[in-house]
């Protein structure tokens, strides 16, 4: 707590009173592009992996980056999503899994949530995440599966997140892309999937051109298996 009373004291000096003017503006009014959907987890930060400023990301952050269909949760995510649809006017959708997730790892070893009953009634909405990778991937274990499950989980939330009536409107009048990606912790690449080719890719090694064109499109037609892909 000391540190984090150090850091208060040194952004209001440092930081605040040097941009005073940038922040004054700011409090008036935001124009996110984006929703950024993440896991909760420290080492996941959305701000510092995308380098993005104040008021250029609208957040939401939860255990598992999970997005419940709509009608399943009385939650804070179906508002935060309808917000920043309806409201803010985002262009852009990005849900962001990341390698070593603590909340897969449970949704993978449920035995291991028998003292959690809080934990294990919000991942039951990754329950079909859990029976995609129990059905298709049984030859795989350990790190090697959580892998698997991480990138199969982000791909449901992305169908998830399209039963929600104010996405589906925008995407129907093509006003809204949706972006599926996966940070990997180890090397900080973030890695995107693209429906052209049913894989993921490290936006790190592609052109800007070209990966600003890993998006998800037509998802559910579009999709395969993400075992053999990077």
């Amino acid at each position: 707590m000391d540190q984090l009373l150090t850091g208060i004291h040194q952004f209001h000096t440092n930081v605040f009173q040097h941009e005073r003017e940038f922040f004054t503006k700011l409090a008036s009014q935001q124009h996110p592009s984006a929703l950024f959907i993440g896991c909760s987890d420290s080492r996941v930060d959305p701000s510092i992996i995308t380098q993005a400023e104040l008021g250029e990301l609208f957040v939401l952050r939860n255990a598992g980056n999970i997005v419940p269909c709509h009608g399943a949760s009385n939650g804070g995510e179906p508002a935060t999503i309808e917000y920043a649809v309806s409201v803010l006017d985002v262009k852009d959708i990005i849900i962001c899994g990341h390698t070593g997730c603590g909340a897969l790892q449970a949704m993978l070893h449920p035995d291991r949530m028998t003292n959690l009953p809080l934990v294990r009634g919000w991942l039951s909405h990754a329950e079909a995440t859990r029976q995609i990778v129990a059905e298709n991937y049984g030859q795989y274990s350990g790190s090697e599966l959580l892998d698997i499950a991480v990138r199969e989980h982000v791909l449901v939330q992305i169908e998830n997140l399209q039963t929600h009536p104010a996405v589906a409107v925008k995407l129907q009048r093509n006003d809204l892309t949706l972006h599926a990606w996966i940070y990997r912790m180890e090397t900080g690449e973030v890695l995107a999937y693209s429906s052209k080719d049913g894989g993921f890719a490290s936006l790190t090694e592609l052109a800007p051109q070209e990966a600003s064109k890993r998006n998800v499109a037509n998802h559910r037609r579009a999709r395969k298996s993400t075992s053999k892909k990077k």
